[in-house]
């Protein structure tokens, strides 16, 4: 009961990494894309490329997993579920998503408009990826 089975993170761990992969697309993608745009003309940056694209993609991969493993490790504490997805959920979105995006906020580089649109999208899209991975994690 506390050893973390950690190939159930692993499984858990890439399906949330799929479902914020596939989140992050649509909001900076679709959802955002013409504020993705302005961003970059306005503070001169060229559109990312493939090896941007390439890293982003692993990297969220890797917090899906690093996401599941708090899941695991806290769940001894607060017991298996949704209630404890959510917990690990709401840490990452702070550390993630609340805090550079006000930090963003604050040295003026991200909108009103486009902050509360990307913090409650993360927070959305946190939730139901830990949710899903969580549901996936069996103890050892």
């Amino acid at each position: 009961m506390n050893r973390i089975n950690f190939g159930r993170v692993l499984l858990g761990g890439l399906v949330a990494g799929l479902i914020l992969n596939i989140g992050e697309f649509l909001l900076n993608g679709v959802v955002l894309a013409s504020e993705m745009q302005e961003f970059f003309r306005k503070c001169g940056f060229a559109p990312p490329g493939s090896t941007f694209f390439v890293i982003a993609v692993v990297i969220t991969f890797v917090l899906g997993v690093v996401i599941v493993l708090g899941y695991a490790a806290i769940r001894p504490r607060f017991g298996p579920g949704p209630k404890t997805a959510i917990i690990a959920a709401l840490f990452a979105w702070f550390g993630i998503y609340f805090y550079q995006n006000l930090i963003g906020f604050g040295l003026g580089l991200i909108p009103v408009k486009v902050l509360v649109i990307a913090l409650v999208w993360g927070l959305v899209e946190y939730v139901i990826a830990t949710i899903v991975g969580a549901a996936l994690y069996k103890e050892a």
